[in-house]
């Protein structure tokens, strides 16, 4: 299976602190590449793996908001990618296509924290981290690090050729903020989609009073 062309990264730049070419990836993106280069996000809830072949030096990173969907059929391929069911079958269908071999994939896999305090019956980062784990140990993929879970966002630095990770937590008032405000967007987008049934997954007044009062970690 294949994402198009919209679900791959395209925030191409020079990174002046790695002093090289870097790709941001946004939620629904992936990327794959074999140059030397460093791939990176900025994760609340939403998880990224990050997967190379420790011999062939191909790797790629994939940035998704929640473990699976419902209804898969009723999505385009751009709009899947938001899902980890499909984003993570992508990347490792690409890196394959790429000159991968399965049984050399290493995986490294972060975020899945609660940013947001207001959440009432759904725990998104927490599905979306154990999911990418169950996802890997099925897929007999070995898992290097994590760094998932907790309460602060994260900012991914990875560097496919090495297989190295720099994490860094996100401690600026208008960093968290930044997240803060995604994870609002995120919360209104899964009310949404829950329209018409019984359930409250979230307070969207308190998660709103939470975003306006952003806190400094």
């Amino acid at each position: 299976m294949s994402a198009d062309s919209e679900s791959v990264a395209s925030h191409h730049y020079f990174d002046r602190e790695f002093g090289i070419e870097a790709v941001k990836l946004l939620p629904g993106e992936y990327y794959v590449t074999s140059k030397d280069m460093v791939l990176t996000t900025v994760l609340g809830s939403c998880v990224s793996a990050c997967v190379r072949d420790t011999t062939a030096g191909i790797g790629g990173m994939n940035h998704f908001m929640l473990p699976n969907d419902s209804d898969p059929a009723s999505h385009d391929s751009a709009a899947a990618m938001r899902y980890g069911a499909y984003a993570m079958e992508v990347l490792l269908n690409e890196l394959i296509k790429a000159g991968a071999r399965r049984e050399r994939l290493e995986a490294k896999v972060f975020g899945g924290g609660a940013v947001l305090a207001n959440m009432t019956m759904l725990n998104i980062g927490e599905r979306n981290a154990d999911f990418v784990l169950r996802y890997l140990h099925l897929e007999q993929v070995l898992i290097a690090a994590q760094d998932l879970r907790g309460d602060v966002p994260r900012r991914i630095n990875y560097f496919p050729g090495s297989g190295r990770v720099a994490v860094r937590k996100l401690v600026k008032q208008s960093d968290v903020l930044s997240v803060q405000k995604n994870e609002l967007a995120l919360a209104g987008t899964l009310a949404k989609k829950r329209e018409g049934s019984k359930v409250e997954l979230f307070n969207t007044d308190s998660l709103r009073q939470n975003v306006r009062h952003a806190w400094a970690l």
